[in-house]
């Protein structure tokens, strides 16, 4: 399988696994709009709402890595700099929810 075909395939595979956690999210934070914090932490503190935030977050920077890199592909033509970009996207994409992921796993009420 050529690579162009894989990226194309998981595009549409991470954007349909996106669309129930998007559902989710929206629902789901969309209710906790005029809490306190304290009830937000709760909420996020759920064994339920970890896995599925994570998810959902781990997602999102998967599709928005790949939807960036087709962008960089078709309107930058030096290749050393849409490979350094395709780096940096790829890190920013591993780090972010990394992090974010590391920090929501370590919320206490």
């Amino acid at each position: 399988m050529r690579i162009v075909t894989k990226k194309w395939l998981f595009l549409k595979i991470s954007s349909a696994i996106l669309i129930p956690l998007m559902i989710w999210f929206i629902i789901s934070f969309s209710s906790l709009y005029d809490k306190d914090y304290t009830e937000i932490v709760s909420f996020l503190s759920t064994q339920p709402s970890k896995l599925l935030f994570s998810l959902f977050l781990i997602f999102v920077y998967f599709f928005s890595s790949l939807s960036i890199s087709e962008v960089l592909e078709d309107y930058i033509e030096d290749e050393k700099i849409k490979n350094a970009a395709n780096k940096v996207i790829n890190i920013f994409a591993i780090i972010i929810p990394l992090i974010t992921i590391i920090i929501i796993f370590n919320l206490r009420i």
